[in-house]
């Protein structure tokens, strides 16, 4: 199967909306400190792909919830991941100097402004994702902190240029925490937000986590094929940068066509766990489950349109 462009409507949709919730979080450029202010808004405007609060988003379909239930929580989970693509990018990180197509943060303000930019963010998206519950926020910790994205990226970091160690375990668990648990929270805290204050039933995050423990996982093995065949103005930030610094990524363990073939075979098996989310999702909302197969058909064509796309 291929991507349907269902996704990709719903994006184009709901982009506008999500955007209206991320400026309405943030303070205003004018408020001061007015340098760290026009920072945030620097780092979060243009946007890339959104990706993160559009899953927050089906989070909020697949438990038959309406969108504008989470678009708050949406905002949050922007934040949170673009303050860890400003502190990526720093020369103490993966010092890179183009992100989503313009000069990065800390290019542009200096690096200790980009650095307090950065935390700024990461503190402004629990601020957003409070209103959505206490189970909604420590999903967000987790995913965030030691045992999610940190303690990803302190692998990747320690992986550089260390070939003798370099093994799918190790890639794995790697992608899992840097990129797959903030995917995998974004549609945990959108269902959450949409049933607040009324818990989600654990069948229903279950299936969930194991949907976007897949998704994250192709996501990521595309991503680091995209580093290979990509240009700089498909991507929005230099190609071939993972090779510069010696990164683990699957195309440099097992070659190009075997990742994407690996890709593909997530997002299929994600997909596949679509039906069942929505059932699932159905029951707990009290409606039959015929009402979720929209909700069904965007988790699939999400699935797919992970590693068929250009940036």
């Amino acid at each position: 199967m291929t991507a349907t462009g269902t996704f990709a409507r719903f994006t184009a949709d709901w982009l506008p909306r999500v955007d209206a919730a991320i400026e309405a979080l943030l303070p205003p450029r004018t408020a001061a400190p007015v340098r760290l202010h026009e920072a945030m808004h620097y780092a979060l405007f243009p946007g890339g792909k959104r990706l993160r609060p559009m899953l927050a988003l089906l989070g909020a379909v697949a438990v038959g919830e309406a969108p504008t239930r989470v678009l708050r929580a949406a905002a949050a989970l922007e934040c949170l991941h673009t303050y860890s693509l400003v502190h990526d990018d720093l020369p103490c990180m993966d010092d890179d100097a183009l992100r989503r197509g313009r000069p990065t943060c800390h290019v542009v303000y200096g690096e200790a402004l980009a650095l307090l930019a950065g935390d700024a963010l990461l503190t402004l998206a629990f601020e957003g994702v409070a209103d959505a519950g206490p189970a909604a926020v420590a999903a967000l910790a987790v995913a965030a902190g030691s045992r999610g994205m940190v303690g990803g990226q302190v692998e990747d970091l320690a992986a550089e240029g260390d070939p003798g160690a370099h093994t799918e375990e190790r890639l794995r668990w790697i992608h899992d925490h840097k990129t797959g648990a903030l995917i995998t929270a974004s549609l945990l805290v959108g269902a959450h937000a949409a049933r607040h204050p009324e818990p989600v039933p654990r069948a229903v995050l279950d299936l969930l986590t194991r949907f976007g423990d897949q998704l994250g996982r192709a996501f990521q093995i595309a991503d680091d094929c995209l580093d290979l065949t990509g240009t700089a103005a498909e991507l929005g930030k230099n190609p071939l940068a993972d090779v510069a610094l010696g990164k683990l990524t699957w195309p440099a363990l097992v070659g190009l066509e075997t990742s994407l073939a690996t890709a593909r075979g997530l997002a299929a098996a994600a997909a596949g766990l679509a039906p069942a989310i929505a059932a699932a999702g159905a029951a707990a909302a009290g409606v039959p489950p015929v009402a979720l197969d929209a909700a069904a058909q965007l988790l699939q064509d999400v699935a797919f349109q992970a590693v068929e796309r250009r940036r």
